[in-house]
């Protein structure tokens, strides 16, 4: 309790004193297990790229990665996670990444294909007893400047399932949002990498923008 209490007083100090004219701060979330964590490249900085450009935001345009047990993980807002296979967190970067997300932190994970199975355990080891829930189409996170009515847009096929949101929430907080079935990372990426039709990217990078500008709102 007195590490949680100590990191939780360790985010506020650095969210509190933060100069105002400081561009802000998104990073990449490194993960053990054997995932690619590191998969999509160019997503978040296209994504920070449109943020700037269409939101009118100040956000750093280099995104840093941050290990989950790191005390630097308390300097981001905002933290994302991709990736296609395995994902492990343990014992003290559960503690961590708790009390980061108590403290006013917010995670995101995109399931890039193949990633289901091994995120969906680990999340809900995070709050012991909570549930991923999926999040309704009326979710003001769909309806922030760009409008979906319709919940996430489909950005890839792969299984051809319908896209689906879910997340966790303390004391009715949205804390984790995770992506399923829809591959908004792939969607942000340079365009021919994937070679997506420009409308299907920006589609993807609007949904993308939505996120950040709800986490950065409430």
């Amino acid at each position: 309790m007195k590490r949680i209490l100590i990191l939780i007083l360790a985010y506020v100090f650095v969210v509190s004193f933060t100069p105002v004219d400081k561009p802000l701060k998104i990073a990449l979330l490194k993960y053990n297990g054997g995932g690619d964590w590191y998969a999509n490249p160019t997503s978040l900085p296209n994504l920070v790229k449109f943020c700037n450009q269409n939101l009118g935001m100040n956000l750093d345009p280099d995104p840093p990665t941050v290990e989950v047990g790191s005390q630097d993980l308390f300097n981001y807002p905002f933290v994302h996670m991709t990736g296609h296979g395995n994902v492990v967190f343990n014992e003290q970067e559960l503690d961590n990444l708790r009390a980061y997300l108590v403290g006013g932190g917010f995670l995101h994970a995109d399931d890039n294909y193949g990633m289901d199975k091994f995120i969906r355990p680990q999340l809900e080891k995070i709050f012991p007893g909570t549930k991923l829930v999926e999040i309704p189409f009326s979710h003001p996170i769909f309806h922030q400047k760009y409008d979906f009515p319709n919940g996430l847009p489909k950005i890839h096929e792969h299984n051809g399932k319908p896209p689906q949101a879910f997340g966790i929430f303390h004391e009715g907080r949205l804390v984790v949002l995770y992506t399923y079935e829809t591959d908004l990372g792939d969607g942000w990426e340079d365009q021919d990498v994937h070679k997506d039709p420009e409308e299907v990217r920006l589609k993807a990078l609007k949904m993308g923008a939505n996120i950040i500008r709800y986490v950065f709102d409430h």
